[in-house]
C-alpha cells in the first residue's frame, strides 16, 4: 500500500532503535506474483531481496492482517524466497505487525509463523514476545512516532531479546 502502518512501524524501529542493530527496510511491492510456470527467481527484484536477506544476521517481517491472514503480496514474496532460492533457511526471523483492530495482526502472525516454518522456508522463528500493535491509526503521532511509552518499552524489550536470539541462532 502507498501508506502502511506496518511500514510506519518499521520506520519507527529504524529511527528509534538504531542503537540495537543496523536496519534496512526492504519493500516487496516490486516482487512479481508467484507463478512456478514462469520462474522469476533471477529477476532483479527477487535477486535484490535474496542478496539482502542472505547477508542479514536476522530478519524482521511486519505484516498487516487482511481477511484474518497475511497479504497476497507477502505470501507471493515468500513463495519466491522458497521456490529456487532459500535465503530464510536457518535465518532468525522476528514477526510483528500492526492492524486497525484491537487484536493487532495476531491471526496473520500465526499464519506467517506457520509459513516460515514450512519445508523450503525453514526459518528459525523467534518464539514468544509477539509484538501486536492494535489500533494502529491512533498509535502514531504526526511525526510517525509511537505515542504510548509502554508500547515503545515493550517493543524495545522484544527487539533486544530478538538480537540475543539471533546471535544464539547464528551459532547453531
Amino acid at each position: 500500500a502507498e501508506f502502511s502502518h506496518n511500514r510506519l512501524l518499521l520506520q519507527f524501529i529504524e529511527k528509534k532503535f538504531s542503537d540495537l542493530f543496523e536496519f534496512e527496510i526492504l519493500e516487496i511491492k516490486d516482487i512479481p506474483m508467484f507463478n512456478q510456470d514462469e520462474d522469476q527467481s533471477k529477476s532483479f527484484p527477487v535477486q535484490y531481496m535474496y542478496n539482502k536477506l542472505i547477508r542479514a544476521d536476522g530478519v524482521i517481517i511486519a505484516t498487516p492482517e487482511h481477511n484474518h491472514t497475511i497479504t497476497a503480496s507477502l505470501k507471493s514474496a515468500l513463495e519466491w524466497l522458497s521456490f529456487e532460492l532459500h535465503p530464510l533457511e536457518n535465518k532468525p526471523v522476528m514477526v510483528l505487525g500492526a492492524s486497525y483492530y484491537d487484536q493487532g495482526s495476531s491471526r496473520a502472525q500465526l499464519h506467517l509463523r506457520q509459513i516460515l516454518d514450512a519445508p523450503g522456508v525453514n526459518a528459525i522463528v523467534f518464539p514468544g514476545h509477539a509484538f501486536l500493535l492494535g489500533q494502529a491509526k491512533e498509535a502514531f503521532d504526526a511525526e510517525g512516532n509511537l505515542v504510548d511509552d509502554r508500547t515503545v518499552g515493550y517493543l524495545r524489550m522484544c527487539l533486544t531479546k530478538f538480537v540475543k536470539f539471533a546471535t544464539v541462532a547464528q551459532s547453531l
